[in-house]
């Protein structure tokens, strides 16, 4: 595994795979229309693949998806933005996120991904600062000092119903002349 960490290692790994000009005594890499499936595979593929792979374990020790059974961690969207930023007609671009790569949008367009669930997307500090709050305000509801509180607040409520109270003070200022409720109203959006 840790042959694979940095990308001098991975040329190692490569050259070590693939033949070299010492081994083989062919010159320059055959022809890719008319090479066979092993030569193209292994002058066309390979060299650019392997590399994009050991960066990929390396970046996948790195969020922990190797410990993990479910992480945010997605390999092929990691894959898919090493090998088109590593693109050699891309050599003087500059780097593209994945969802920013035109064919990734356009496919994405068509099949939308369904969202990453929450339990997913939080670092283990997240989740126990949600659950520990979640935890807390279970404990404080469950109190019955605050029991009775929410009981006095929704019998205040029902006894004091503040719709009907604004209602009857609009009616005796309207009755009194002083105001129409509908001259004082402003339009929706609209402030003094």
């Amino acid at each position: 595994m840790e042959q694979f960490h940095s990308a001098a290692a991975a040329d190692t790994v490569v050259q070590q795979l693939l033949p070299t000009p010492e081994a083989a005594p062919l010159p320059e890499p055959p022809d890719p229309k008319t090479c066979s499936p092993r030569e193209y595979i292994e002058y066309y593929i390979f060299p650019v693949l392997l590399p994009g792979l050991a960066e990929l374990l390396h970046q996948a020790e790195k969020e922990k998806a190797l410990e993990k059974k479910r992480t945010k961690f997605i390999a092929w969207d990691f894959l898919t933005e090493w090998l088109y930023n590593k693109n050699p007609k891309r050599r003087d671009e500059s780097f593209t996120e994945f969802f920013s790569i035109p064919f990734v949008n356009d496919w994405l367009k068509d099949h939308p991904r369904p969202p990453i669930p929450l339990s997913v997307r939080l670092s283990e500090e997240e989740a126990s600062t949600v659950i520990q709050s979640f935890w807390r305000g279970y404990r404080v509801r469950h109190d019955s000092e605050i029991q009775e509180l929410c009981q006095w607040q929704k019998k205040l409520r029902e006894e004091r119903n503040i719709s009907n109270v604004v209602n009857e003070f609009w009616t005796k200022q309207e009755a009194k002349g002083k105001f129409k409720l509908e001259d004082n109203l402003l339009p929706v959006g609209h402030c003094t």
